[in-house]
């Protein structure tokens, strides 16, 4: 019988350890038994193998070298195999944390697609050009993959379709998040542009709030409705459970005042859903949970 074991950093490498021994072994056909078990001291797995007669221990040795340098770095003797860095693989971080969302109502069609960990993909078409234009800084500046179509009553005024964006928009983001792990959970940043300069400070707190103090000069910028900038964040604040402020340093016109807005939330969102790699994956609450009620 054959003992060697594996080191890893943290807890959260141990499965995926585990699972890349067990497949690499099976594949190899170098042993006709294999037994893995964790330890807490120091934190691993302890493999017991027993190589098939005609299979030298050095053969068995280097298929368990072989798997745990998948992403790590080696240091192999005889018996011994040394994870000393590595990074937690999940489907999420293969393939990206999504949300998708289609509501449907008497007044609206939306569908919302998002990628938090995507690469500034803008996609956006609500029948509102202005809401485009800022749908495109929120994924440009927080390089989210957004993809918006959205119909509505847009024939009566914008309300109706600006209100269902934001809040297919923030049920995405509530699905992407998923149970928050890792993640930073707080956002804080200002941006200026030309004359304004707009603070946006968040936390994905699971509790809905939003903090709003804009001074929109104008009724309108180009037709689009300046009250609907507030509406749109509330809407999006209450499906998401975020805790949102936003403040105005200053600014004069109206475009530059809104569209600073989008770039600050846009940057902040973005801290606040990168991962922390200090917290190994842990829920970042003191609490345990970060629940949407």
């Amino acid at each position: 019988m054959l003992t060697a074991s594996v080191t890893t950093p943290s807890p959260p490498l141990l499965s995926f350890a585990a699972s890349q021994l067990k497949s690499q072994i099976k594949r190899s056909g170098c042993c006709s038994a294999v037994r893995i078990s964790t330890r807490i001291k120091p934190i691993g797995l302890s493999l017991h193998l027993q190589p098939i007669v005609g299979r030298s221990r050095n053969q068995s040795l280097s298929v368990i070298c072989a798997a745990a340098a998948l992403n790590a770095t080696c240091s192999a003797s005889r018996q011994t195999q040394t994870i000393t860095e590595a990074p937690t693989i999940t489907q999420a971080s293969l393939h990206g944390r999504t949300g998708e969302v289609e509501r449907v109502t008497k007044e609206t069609n939306v569908w919302v697609k998002i990628n938090l960990d995507g690469t500034g993909v803008a996609n956006s078409s609500t029948s509102i050009p202005f809401l485009d234009h800022m749908l495109d800084q929120l994924a440009s500046h927080g390089l989210f993959d957004v993809h918006v179509k959205a119909t509505g009553d847009i024939h009566i005024d914008d309300h109706h379709t600006n209100e269902d964006v934001a809040l297919a928009l923030g049920t995405a983001l509530l699905q992407a998040l998923g149970d928050r792990k890792g993640i930073n959970r707080f956002g804080d940043f200002s941006a200026p542009l030309d004359e304004a300069l707009i603070h946006v400070s968040l936390d994905l707190s699971g509790r809905p709030h939003l903090s709003y103090d804009l001074n929109i000069p104008t009724t309108r910028v180009g037709r689009y409705d300046t009250q609907l900038v507030e509406h749109f964040f509330q809407s999006l604040v209450n499906t998401s459970g975020m805790t949102l402020h936003i403040r105005q340093l200053a600014g004069k016109n109206s475009h530059h005042i809104i569209e600073a807005t989008f770039k600050a939330f846009a940057r902040a969102l973005r801290q606040a859903t990168e991962n922390d790699p200090r917290r190994l994956g842990t829920i970042p609450s003191s609490k345990g949970v970060l629940s949407r009620s």
